[in-house]
């Protein structure tokens, strides 16, 4: 088995790159990544010491560098997840993302179409319904509804990849995931940026009032998802992946619990000023996923979250290392206003 991963050396991908190494040790992966801000080869170095997996430094969108992936391998499957994800680096500016997640896709479709593929997983979000309400949760058939510039592309990315399979019958299918954490999670998103700023004695920066609501998976549940999507989904077709109800928490409460595990006080927190049109809650249904692949989220979140905050305890070069330079201008332009101090 040939298989393509987009996107490799971030975080979710990384992971991934490591479960196929661990669970399917006979499949050949290709690596694809452009190593922009948070891709990274150390989180797949290992991997790639191996002779199951090689690197390839391109732009999913650059049609003429990735037509040189595909000639030079036959790829059974494709694991598309490069993707610009960050919200409020979606709101500063939304180019890349277009640029990214939309003509990236297409390009990928094109090229994996003429390349005779056989399955083609392209990885969302539940970002692409929106924002709910204190009630209910999101279904496959749930209308798009985005609300960021980021999930805005993400939603046209998963039309485009579903049109291939209606006009095409090209054997697509599409996975939209509540909140990812684990190993490797570049710190500009929630989990990672209040683990280190706490490591670091600094202000965890809190939008609002911290009430709105996220369902969280740990990457390695996601991954299994991935493999059970790619291995017996139906080809175009949807699936939400996500974590299990007791996971499904307000900021505010995460950001306490990250905090008694690491003995530091609640006083570090520090409520910001709220993200423009920022959602109140998610939270999907996967019984779908449950029913037709016999897959569940396995990692309660609170072992998984204890297994986190170890990791970044253990690992603080990885990310003092990240948490320099370019981040430090996101960081300034993103919370200096929003901060009091």
């Amino acid at each position: 088995m040939n298989v393509l991963i987009t996107g490799g050396a971030g975080f979710i991908g990384s992971n991934l790159v490591h479960y196929i190494s661990q669970f399917r040790p006979n499949w050949n992966m290709t690596v694809v990544d452009l190593l922009t801000y948070a891709g990274n080869l150390q989180n797949i170095s290992s991997v790639l010491e191996g002779p199951k997996c090689k690197f390839v430094r391109a732009d999913i969108a650059d049609s003429a560098a990735m037509s040189k992936v595909f000639s030079s391998t036959r790829f059974d499957l494709v694991f598309h997840l490069a993707a610009e994800s960050h919200v409020d680096r979606s709101i500063m500016g939304a180019s890349a993302f277009v640029r990214t997640n939309v003509l990236g896709t297409q390009t990928l479709l094109d090229l994996a179409r003429s390349s005779d593929v056989q399955r083609f997983v392209h990885v969302s979000t539940d970002e692409v319904y929106g924002s709910l309400g204190r009630e209910g949760r999101f279904v496959e058939t749930t209308p798009l509804d985005p609300t960021s510039p980021y999930a805005a592309s993400k939603a046209a990315s998963d039309l485009m990849v579903l049109a291939c399979y209606k006009t095409h019958r090209f054997p697509v299918l599409v996975t939209r995931c509540t909140n990812n954490y684990g190993p490797y999670q570049f710190p500009e998103k929630f989990l990672p940026l209040f683990i280190s700023n706490a490591l670091e004695d600094k202000k965890l920066p809190l939008y609002g009032d911290g009430t709105n609501v996220r369902s969280w998976i740990h990457v390695n549940d996601h991954c299994e998802g991935l493999l059970r999507v790619a291995e017996k989904g139906r080809e175009g077709e949807v699936y939400n992946l996500g974590g299990e109800e007791a996971a499904e928490l307000e900021n505010r409460y995460v950001a306490e619990l990250l905090l008694q595990a690491l003995k530091k006080p609640k006083e570090l927190i520090e409520f910001v000023k709220d993200r423009p049109a920022h959602d109140l809650r998610y939270a999907v249904d996967c019984s779908k996923a449950q029913r037709e692949l016999g897959w569940m989220p396995a990692i309660s979140f609170e072992e998984g979250l204890q297994e986190t905050v170890k990791w970044y305890s253990e690992n603080r070069v990885w990310w003092e290392a990240i948490k320099s330079g370019e981040y430090l201008s996101y960081y300034q332009e993103n919370y200096g206003e929003r901060l009091s101090s």
